[in-house]
Formats: C-alpha cells, structure tokens, sequence
C-alpha cells in the first residue's frame, strides 16, 4: 500500500500574517486562496512539492461548532495549545536563522533532543506550535 499525507489543516485568525509567514519566512509557495475577509481558506506547501499542502484555514467556520467551542478554540490557539506540525530541513542553522530574523515568536532555538533530533521551535501568527527538525 502507498498512503501519502496530501494536506493537513491549521487555523489561522489573520490571513495576510499567515501568508506573510509560511510565503516570506518560510519560503512555502501560495497554492490557493479561497474566500475573502477573515473566512479565507489559505493552501500553502514546499516549493516543488506539490503533492503536500497545509491548509491555513478559519478556526470559526464549522457551522456545527457552538460559540462557547469556539470561544475554546480560540483561547488554545492564543496559547499554542490547539495545533501543531513538525515539518524538515537539510539546513536546520540557516533556516532557524531566517526564521529569527522575522517577528515570529521563537519557542525555542535549536537543540539537540533527547530523543534523537535536532530542532528548533516557533510559532506561527495564529499561535501554531511549529517544529523544524533537521534530516539526517
């Protein structure tokens, strides 16, 4: 069997700073951009690699999700609690330095883990935990 992650989502509550982010700081290529104001469904991915996608997407848009749900989800997102991706690099020094030289948060700068990696943590506007772990 050949199963590959095609897309995955992430919320975003300001769609221009997470364009800027995953575009300008992460060098990820604009794929699509659907909607308009707040309710825009964002997908970005590896230049190169269009076989996997996130799509940023309005945390608030499930008309099933109840207000005090949404209220939840946008207290975890304020936090980095609500949602994550560990995405990969060659370069883990360089990219950390390009990252840092923007206004992302800086969770923590890289490391080397207990458990095996070497990886650098930030977060995106939206308040997503993202990893960046260098290949070996």
């Amino acid at each position: 069997m050949d199963i590959n992650i095609h897309s995955t989502f992430l919320p975003h509550d300001d769609p221009d700073a997470s364009v800027a982010f995953y575009r300008d700081v992460l060098g990820f290529e604009v794929r699509g951009d659907v909607g308009q104001g707040a309710m825009r469904w964002i997908t970005v991915g590896p230049a190169g690699r269009p076989e996997t996608s996130i799509v940023l997407e309005p945390p608030y848009a499930d008309p099933s999700v109840t207000d005090e749900e949404r209220a939840t989800v946008v207290q975890m997102m304020g936090k980095g609690t609500f949602a994550r991706v560990l995405l990969a690099t060659d370069d883990l020094d360089g990219t950390f330095e390009k990252v840092q030289s923007g206004t992302a948060e800086i969770v923590q700068e890289p490391t080397e883990q207990p458990y095996g990696v070497r990886d650098f943590a930030v977060r995106d506007p939206a308040g997503n935990l993202i990893r960046v772990q260098e290949r070996r």
